[in-house]
This record gives C-alpha cells, sequence and structure tokens, in this order.
C-alpha cells in the first residue's frame, strides 16, 4: 500500500458523530468526483473512485446523515490492469441531498461552493479532508521530495481550497495540470500540519518520523562530505607542498632557502601526512602557530614558483 493509500485508509476510519461536519465532507467527496444523469425523469447521482473504503465512506456518510438508501457498484478494468472503479450511486432523492449540500439549485449546478455551509473551524477541516479523498495525493516521505497535492477541475474550485488551506498558514500554492487544477505543499513541515488538521494523525506520526530520520541522516551525510573535503583539501596542499620541496632539492638543494624555511621544509618531508597544526607542533624550533606555518610553507611554495619560471 502507498502512503497516500495509507493516508486515506485512515481518513476512511473516522467518525463524524456532527451532520455539519458530515455534509462538510460530503459536499468535497460529491462536487469533486460526482456525476448525473437523468432515467424516466429522476436524476440520478453517480459518485466515482478507485478506493472500496472511500465508497464505503461514502455510502455510510448518506446513509447515517440523511437516511437514504444507496448502492455501490464495481466497474472492472481489464485494460493494463487498473483498478476497478467503484460508484456509489444514488438513485431517489439525490436532487434533494445535492440542493441541501449546496451543489444545485433547482436543476442548475453551481459552480461556487456556498461559504455558508463552512462556518467554523471543523467543517472547514471536514472539507478538506473530503476534497484530500477525492483528489488528494502525497509522496512517500521517505523519497527525494516532499510533495501534497489535491486536483480539481475548476480553477475556481481550486483556488478556494488553497484559501481554506491557507487560512492555516500553510503557504499552498496553486497551478494548472492535465486539464484541471492543483492546489499543492512542499515545506514537509507543512504538510505534517495539514495532515493532521485533515485529522490523518497517525499517518503525520509516521511522517514526521520518517522526516525526522531522513533530516538526520542528511545531516549526516553532510558533514561526512564537508570532512571528506577538508581532508582532500589537506591532501592537494600537502602534494603541492611536497612536490614544491622535492624541485627546490632537485635544482640546488634545500640549503639555498634560510634556515627556518630549510627546517619547515625536512619537517614536512618526514611528516606527510600531518595537519598544519601538527607540523608546527613538530618543527624542532618550534612549536610554531597554524598562521606561522602556513606563512613558512607559502614562502617555499614562491620559491618553487620561481625556480620553475628561471627567476633567480
Amino acid at each position: 500500500m502507498s502512503y497516500a493509500s495509507q493516508v486515506k485508509k485512515e481518513l476512511t476510519q473516522l467518525s463524524v458523530s456532527q451532520p455539519a461536519n458530515a455534509k462538510a465532507e460530503l459536499m468535497a467527496l460529491i462536487r469533486m468526483n460526482g456525476s448525473l444523469s437523468l432515467f424516466s425523469h429522476q436524476l440520478i447521482l453517480n459518485v466515482s473512485t478507485e478506493s472500496p473504503a472511500i465508497a464505503r465512506r461514502i455510502y455510510v456518510l448518506i446513509k447515517d446523515f440523511y437516511k437514504v438508501e444507496s448502492e455501490i457498484l464495481v466497474r472492472r478494468k481489464m485494460k493494463l490492469h487498473k483498478n476497478n472503479t467503484y460508484v456509489v450511486r444514488l438513485r431517489y432523492h439525490a436532487q434533494d441531498l445535492l440542493s441541501d449540500l449546496g451543489i444545485l439549485d433547482g436543476l442548475q449546478i453551481k459552480e461556487d461552493v456556498p461559504l455558508s455551509l463552512l462556518k467554523d473551524d471543523l467543517q472547514c477541516r471536514s472539507y478538506l479532508r473530503g476534497a484530500f479523498l477525492a483528489g488528494g495525493s502525497v509522496n512517500n516521505p521517505e523519497t527525494s521530495r516532499y510533495h501534497l497535492e489535491i486536483y480539481s477541475l475548476y480553477k475556481e474550485h481550486n483556488a478556494m481550497i488553497a484559501r481554506m488551506i491557507n487560512r492555516y498558514k500553510l503557504n499552498a500554492r496553486t497551478t494548472s495540470r492535465r486539464s484541471g487544477y492543483i492546489v499543492y505543499l512542499k515545506e514537509a513541515e507543512k504538510i505534517a500540519n495539514f495532515l493532521q488538521l485533515i485529522g490523518a494523525t497517525e499517518s503525520m506520526l509516521q511522517f514526521e518520523n520518517i522526516r525526522i530520520v531522513r533530516d538526520m541522516r542528511n545531516s549526516v551525510n553532510r558533514l561526512v562530505n564537508c570532512e571528506n573535503a577538508n581532508l582532500d583539501k589537506v591532501a592537494n596542499a600537502s602534494n603541492k607542498q611536497l612536490a614544491n620541496i622535492r624541485l627546490i632539492q632537485a635544482r640546488g638543494g634545500l640549503s639555498q632557502l634560510s634556515d627556518k624555511l630549510r627546517v619547515m621544509a625536512e619537517t614536512r618531508l618526514a611528516h606527510q601526512e600531518v595537519s598544519l597544526k601538527e607540523l608546527g607542533e613538530l618543527v624542532p624550533d618550534g612549536p610554531i602557530s597554524k598562521s606561522g606555518v602556513n606563512h613558512r610553507l607559502r614562502k617555499i611554495n614562491q620559491y618553487a614558483e620561481k625556480l620553475r619560471s628561471g627567476v633567480s
């Protein structure tokens, strides 16, 4: 089971006790996944999903809070072994239910969500829960990037979902995608807050645990990489110093250097892998500070460069 499916499964198991909250969740589920048909002058509502748990959730919410019976149909997809589609079909009282949810005005579908039905915080959270169940997805936090999105067919509805999310300072953004629109979150902390907001507490805790371990692992890797880079830098500098000292040896010997530089060159030849600080402690006329060691080695390098260029 994918992480997104796990989140949705947890959401479908939440109990709803207040009719207003059930109405808000149903409003989102039906508005985003519902379709209407007409048979024998009767309006029929179909709500489609690839999740049997979500289909069952819709069925139970309609039954418990509207006291009407619907049915669940299974449409099997044979091509490419795709998932089945589950359809919650309401043959009777569809118009009354849709009117009560603010989706239908007579026989005219309302494009705007009636904010009067989302009067308080719990209703807003319930609507966002329904929207995520209908068109949401979230990356596994163990993957390379954090991403949560909700897909909607209509631009205005997508913008409204973004405004609702941003009531909670989650920095949701919108963009177009495949003949529709998405509202999305990219920051790990904001995604965790959203999951808690809609009631996916267990999934949020799992997300946070994985994120903490992943961030710690990344921090350790950065430290190791930094340390390796420093070691490489020290090794490269040491190799350059040794090459220059050997050049001076080959072209007249170290005696042509001043006493301080000669002693430093001999000490570096004897201790090729130590750091500058350690080298300063090993110099016979020392100890010398790290900056003092660096100054003498720089003078040796400069002398070697003069020899290479033929400058006396």
